[in-house]
């Protein structure tokens, strides 16, 4: 496998782990349990978890009424997009 087809697998594997992330704290929220930081749900959004992130926030309803969770989510999704289109262009370069 190449490293492009590893990155995406990666990046798909913690966009899961984020989503599961959200839903855990969505849960945590209606039952009054003890909850995710946001610091915490943030980070991983940033870093490069974006499209878990948002899909968390669009399914379970959570966190969208947030200003810095949306920035949060699309700075995430910029820097996978980002890292794709640079994995990318090495790649068609034979560079990796």
């Amino acid at each position: 496998m190449t490293l492009f087809g590893i990155s995406i697998l990666v990046v798909f594997i913690w966009n899961i782990m984020v989503l599961a992330a959200y839903a855990a704290d969505k849960r945590k929220a209606i039952a009054h349990a003890w909850r995710t930081p946001e610091k915490t749900l943030l980070t991983m959004a940033v870093i490069f978890g974006g499209y878990g992130a948002l899909l968390g926030g669009l399914v379970w309803h959570h966190k969208t009424k947030k200003w810095y969770f949306w920035l949060a989510w699309l700075i995430g999704i910029i820097l996978v997009n980002m890292l794709f289109s640079i994995l990318r262009i090495l790649h068609s370069t034979n560079k990796i």
